[in-house]
């Protein structure tokens, strides 16, 4: 019927889970350096239940966060870590794609905390010249305003890779960006970089479909890809948050995720997958979802 790519899901909170370790505020970063060798058995399971996109563990490795810690001039290092385990992960498979993921700069859900935009640009710049040359696209990730959107997508147009914007939307109203402003604003930003591809993700898959109305009005492939916390706590929107700040849902099987996934389908989306709480067998899931349903999975 429809060729549908099924990104990965969970890559931080899984490496965290695996790990056993105690959360800090570096998160997935922290699991990189202390267990290195996790980063691509996540990738492995991923491909081998069907996801055809890697995303790479590089969300959080960025220069400012890792200043908090003394560790900024790691960001060449870690990166290469995070590449180095997807991509060695594609080609175990034969076959998929790695995007280089980069996640919002001071903290995640925070757009007031973000420099303006021709800043965040310059300190993106680092990132995507380190991922471009080894993945084969640029996902800006849980971008929560437009000015931080313009930021992302003014640094990853310089990699002359396709860009897919990620764009997280508010737990309980999907047509409102977590700073507030409506979806629909970023119709001109959209229109002036020219994304290959717009996505919800990192929110409650509740508040997914109401975005993706608005989203699919953008007049370019799109999609989304969902969180599994209860919400967003206040608690985690504080300074320096760790994830046991968020509670993972206990309703959201991989069978009512993937129910959930297909109604994204039937709306037009072309790219699913899953973010934080969801896991292999939620895309093994969904992928099989999606083979009965007559997709083809690209």
């Amino acid at each position: 019927m429809t060729e549908i790519t099924l990104l990965d899901g969970s890559i931080g909170q899984e490496l965290v889970k695996r790990s056993g370790d105690r959360a800090t505020p570096l998160w997935s970063t922290q699991v990189m350096i202390d267990h290195p060798g996790i980063v691509r058995l996540v990738h492995d399971d991923y491909f081998a239940v069907g996801a055809t996109v890697a995303s790479t563990n590089t969300y959080a490795v960025l220069r400012d966060r890792l200043a908090r810690v003394g560790l900024q001039d790691e960001v060449a290092r870690l990166t290469d870590v995070a590449v180095g385990a997807a991509v060695a992960a594609r080609d175990a498979h034969g076959s998929g794609r790695v995007a280089g993921a980069i996640g919002p700069l001071v903290q995640s859900y925070r757009p007031d905390l973000c420099p303006p935009a021709s800043e965040a640009a310059a300190l993106y710049a680092e990132n995507v010249a380190l991922l471009k040359n080894r993945v084969d696209l640029i996902l800006l990730e849980t971008m929560s305003s437009v000015d931080q959107a313009r930021g992302g997508l003014m640094a990853a147009g310089l990699s002359g890779l396709p860009v897919w914007l990620g764009v997280t939307v508010m737990d309980d109203d999907g047509t409102r960006l977590r700073s507030g402003e409506a979806l629909g604003d970023l119709v001109a930003l959209v229109a002036e970089f020219g994304p290959e591809a717009v996505l919800i993700n990192c929110t409650r898959p509740e508040s997914v479909a109401a975005g993706l109305e608005i989203v699919k009005g953008f007049g370019l492939p799109f999609g989304a890809y969902a969180n599994g916390f209860t919400c967003i706590s206040a608690g985690f929107l504080g300074a320096a948050p760790t994830v046991d700040a968020l509670e993972q849902r206990h309703d959201l099987t991989p069978a009512a995720y993937a129910e959930f996934a297909m109604g994204w389908v039937d709306q037009g989306a072309s790219i699913v997958g899953g973010c934080c709480e969801v896991g292999p067998a939620h895309i093994e899931e969904l992928a099989r979802r999606l083979r009965a349903a007559g997709h083809d999975i690209v």
